[in-house]
């Protein structure tokens, strides 16, 4: 890091975008004087706007980073939990979408409610919020490493300063500035990696077959081990714990509900959702192969100093030792763009579901629209504050990436919310307090395992199988304890007229 010399392009570079981004949030924030706009954009952004801004959100957490050191750590086994995404997507295409565009839901939980009751919503509700501070907290960490390489400030302080600046822009500017600035970074993500990627080819020897014969020689290529053993990180560990991921993801995540009631249509928000769903998995198999890129140039070329470094930061430290200035600045930007495209969507997410979940049924009802607004930026700040302390917190973490943290946390944390929206989407039998007591169950089971994972259970205590599991099985506990629980106590199902597969109104399917 001392070796590093500060290049005032890659200064103008950076300052550059982080000041277009600025000026697209005091843009948008005059528009900002109701709820319906600050949380869904009063509902008219187009598919392909939509569609780039979900890919923003979601591939954006940790793709720049972290996919890259994963594949230089280990390998491609991690891209396993991607591979169910085409799958899944079809089912929210025909289902999940037309579910959640009836009756103007603006979040996710609102259906848990109508679909349960209120025991299930605030669950759904504090779940979320308790996976998106962490979630916030991982990228934003990420977001300051190549920052501190640049500048050679101290971690903590570019943290706090890069978490200061997305709470800016995303609290004045509401999920217009969210949408509009995920579009940007898209894009910028994308020509960043790019410009990486021909950047490590064009320096070695052999260019693109060289990168092919050192991963294939060095196993980096590899998708993990394919027996069925469920204590280790194996490919159908890994493609199990997608399964899971991608059906909360489509089926109950907020960040990607939003956007699905914001479009201006279902026809719409179908278009968006397949427009992310093709673009997705080829991008992060190309982020895959920049981190075996990586790895074959430090092994053609030897460097004592990346020996000392975290796979995160490996990286960054090849684009500011080995990258021409002002396109090291631009490459830096992307990395930026790859993290505040996630991080102010959490923002806003978080304050939304506060908002209209909590505040509106119980804690704060019959206020003015301007008293809600108001709410939901003071959130949003909230938020940020909580998501600046995790940042500390992960860059304090021993770990062998963050895409490995970011798997194991999903997994531990992630509840059993995917049960809850798929019991809820596909059967008529299941009620409110059928779903109340299978939720006690999978909660009690949740905390079991997530005591084992971080081997607070003695060995003898531990049920043997990997973390990535977690998430799986208490699922699949939820969902068997609920339609278990509703056939024991056989109750007549309620008008579920518009709540299931079954009962959905055939017009808004076919809209």
């Amino acid at each position: 890091m001392s070796e590093l010399q500060v290049r005032w392009l890659d200064y103008a570079a950076i300052f550059l975008y982080l000041g277009a981004m600025a000026a697209m949030a005091v843009y948008f924030a005059r528009r900002n004087t109701n709820t319906e706009e600050y949380f869904v954009g009063n509902r008219g952004f187009s598919g392909w706007v939509i569609g780039l801004s979900m890919l923003g959100t979601i591939v954006s957490s940790a793709t720049f980073l972290a996919l890259p050191a994963a594949a230089y750590a280990l390998d491609w086994r991690q891209l396993a939990v991607n591979l169910a995404l085409p799958f899944v997507a079809v089912i929210a295409v025909l289902v999940f979408i037309p579910l959640f565009r009836q009756g103007k839901m603006t979040t996710a939980f609102e259906y848990l409610g109508m679909r349960y009751g209120m025991v299930p919503r605030l669950y759904g509700t504090f779940s979320f919020i308790v996976m998106q501070l962490i979630r916030s907290a991982q990228v934003l960490f990420l977001l300051a490493l190549p920052i501190q390489f640049l500048t050679g400030a101290p971690l903590g302080i570019v943290i706090v300063g890069a978490g200061i600046f997305v709470a800016f822009y995303t609290v004045i500017g509401g999920i217009d500035t969210v949408i509009w600035t995920d579009v940007v970074q898209t894009v910028v993500l994308f020509c960043g990696g790019i410009a990486c990627a021909s950047a490590i080819i064009v320096e070695l020897p052999g260019g693109i077959s060289q990168v092919i014969e050192i991963g294939t020689a060095q196993n980096k290529f590899s998708f993990g081990s394919f027996d069925w053993d469920l204590s280790q990180r194996t490919f159908w560990t890994v493609a199990m714990l997608g399964v899971v991921n991608w059906l909360a993801i489509y089926g109950g995540d907020q960040n990607i509900v939003q956007r699905y009631v914001s479009a201006k249509s279902t026809r719409e928000a179908r278009k968006a959702t397949i427009i992310y769903s093709s673009l997705a998995l080829p991008m992060w198999a190309f982020f895959f192969f920049v981190g075996t890129s990586v790895f074959a140039y430090y092994q053609t070329f030897p460097d004592p100093a990346v020996a000392a470094l975290q796979a995160d930061q490996v990286l960054p430290f090849f684009i500011l030792n080995h990258i021409p200035a002002g396109l090291a600045g631009l490459i830096v930007a992307a990395i930026i763009a790859a993290a505040m495209s996630t991080l102010d969507s959490s923002l806003n997410a978080i304050a939304t579901v506060t908002v209209v979940d909590l505040m509106k049924p119980l804690l704060a009802r019959d206020r003015s629209d301007r008293f809600y607004l108001v709410a939901a930026r003071v959130i949003a700040t909230a938020a940020a504050v909580l998501m600046i302390l995790g940042g500390l917190i992960f860059a304090n973490l021993p770990k062998e990436s963050m895409n490995d943290i970011s798997l194991i946390v999903t997994s531990i944390f992630g509840g059993c919310l995917m049960g809850l929206f798929m019991v809820g989407f596909f059967t008529e039998r299941v009620d409110g307090l059928s779903a109340t007591c299978a939720l006690l169950a999978a909660v009690v089971f949740n905390v079991y395992l997530g005591l084992g994972a971080l081997q607070v259970l003695p060995v003898d205590y531990r049920l043997p199988v990997h973390s990535y599991w977690t998430g799986a099985l208490v699922n699949f506990t939820f969902i068997v304890f609920a339609y278990v629980t509703a056939r024991v106590r056989n109750r007549a199902p309620r008008d579920l007229a518009g709540l299931t597969v079954w009962t959905l109104n055939v017009n808004l399917k076919q809209k």
